[in-house]
């Protein structure tokens, strides 16, 4: 509608905000960070990273020589973190010249260098969690109808739509209204705080082969539970998917 704009909240960069849960960070079941609650600080506009205080570390951190820059945060320092025998290298680092006074003591972590991230007693999986980004799913009645090369390969009634901050409404749709026979799965993954591990699948009709343009959640995290088991088609990937909602045509790349 013209003259009303749509999009997410977008936290600046250096952004700088008080937690409101209590973050722990593990390493082979050994505790290795615990805040209740840590920082949360924005480098860039897309999702926080958390910083600990010196007495919220439980590990020996190493100093490792100067990291990257950052455009936010200014120069960093990286650390290697030490875990009884084990030395996680360049796992940790701060930054002794952010422009907010208090971070210049704390300590960032590695997301990937440790196994396990708590949200209270609840794993949070991919990076920490925005406070901003809401996800919701619901049950549509909408005819959602989907066209590639000709063939309609998917036509439902009972979408379930989900909704999340900042991104355009998805539509996943029962299997047993989709052209399975049509889906060949793909070894490609994709990672959401939110929603979990989605797998992928190319969509084939006739010589139109479109790689990578259907996925799907099979175990969800507790956001995406309205959507297991389902399927959702790209149709920005490819000007060749049509995907219709009512009649109407949408999300043309």
């Amino acid at each position: 509608m013209a003259g009303i704009v749509q999009r997410a909240v977008v936290v600046q960069p250096g952004t700088v905000e008080p937690g409101s849960v209590r973050v722990r960070a593990y390493s082979s079941g050994v505790l290795v960070a615990d805040a209740d609650p840590p920082l949360l600080v924005w480098e860039h506009p897309y999702y926080p990273q958390y910083f600990f205080a010196p007495g919220e570390l439980a590990v020996e951190l190493r100093a490792a020589g100067p990291g990257r820059r950052s455009r936010s945060l200014g120069p960093s320092e990286v650390y290697d973190v030490v875990v009884g025998d084990q030395v996680l290298a360049g796992a940790a680092q701060r930054y002794p010249e952010a422009p907010v006074e208090r971070l210049r003591t704390m300590t960032t972590l590695a997301w990937s260098a440790f196994d396990t991230w708590l949200a209270e007693e609840e794993v949070i999986h991919t990076h920490a969690r925005d406070p901003y980004v809401r996800v919701d799913a619901m049950p549509s009645s909408r005819h959602v109808r989907v066209v590639a090369g000709g063939v309609v390969v998917a036509e439902s009634r009972r979408p379930v739509v989900l909704v999340q901050s900042g991104q355009p409404p998805r539509y996943y749709l029962p299997r047993v209204d989709v052209r399975m026979d049509l889906l060949t799965p793909t070894d490609t993954v994709s990672y959401c705080a939110y929603k979990g591990t989605a797998a992928y699948w190319t969509l084939r009709t006739g010589d139109l082969e479109l790689p990578d343009v259907v996925w799907g959640y099979d175990t969800p995290l507790r956001e995406g539970l309205a959507v297991a088991g389902l399927v959702c088609f790209w149709p920005e990937k490819s000007a060749d998917l049509e995907v219709y909602v009512d009649g109407e045509r949408i999300d043309r790349p």
